[in-house]
């Protein structure tokens, strides 16, 4: 599959279940592999990646749904807790720190361009799960689930939260995208 088809393919699965249609095995090499193929400004690896199965799944959405003392419905709490995973982004703010003070020409552009690669990452894992058949979804609970998140996972103060995706088996296909007027986004000359 090229690039192009695994965007298209590519969308917010807000109905998924916990049958994943290949082995947890796969889903780890796949995000392993990604994480080290993603490139990063200064080759920095800034990014960190915390994958949640099973019961530890379940649990983190639990824990997010407490940390909001119910303001958020538990009825779209639970379409992410019937996935079969979740995967956690952050990056290492002492990784960007670092080089801040070894470069510190270019130190306010470190924060940047974590995100930017964290961001890239998330796409890339994002449509590489659509390539094994599963669906996924990209959540932004941070900072309110912060504090849950370290305690439940052990997750060091110097790693920053930046979004969480709960995947798994695709109970429903999402609705067909409207086509935009591109020419309002893109801008081509010569």
């Amino acid at each position: 599959m090229g690039i192009q088809e695994s965007l298209q393919k590519r969308r917010s699965y807000y109905m998924i279940n916990d049958s994943l249609p290949v082995g947890e095995d796969e889903v780890r090499a796949l995000i392993a592999q990604l994480t080290e193929l993603v490139p990063d400004a200064f080759n920095m690896k800034s990014s960190r990646v915390v994958v949640a199965f099973g019961d530890a799944h379940k649990k983190l959405w639990d824990n997010i749904y407490d940390a909001f003392g119910g303001k958020v419905p538990r009825d779209k709490i639970d379409s992410f807790r019937a996935g079969a995973g979740t995967v956690l982004y952050f990056f290492d703010e002492s990784t960007v720190q670092a080089l801040q003070q070894k470069f510190p020409r270019y130190a306010d552009n470190f924060p940047l361009w974590a995100m930017q690669a964290s961001g890239m990452l998330q796409l890339s894992v994002w449509s590489g799960l659509r390539e094994l058949d599963i669906g996924a979804s990209l959540q932004h609970y941070n900072p309110v689930i912060d504090g849950a998140v370290r305690a439940q996972f052990g997750i060091p103060e110097s790693y920053k939260l930046i979004a969480q995706m709960p995947f798994g088996g695709i109970a429903a296909e999402p609705d067909a995208k409207e086509k935009e007027d591109m020419s309002q986004r893109v801008s081509f000359f010569r």
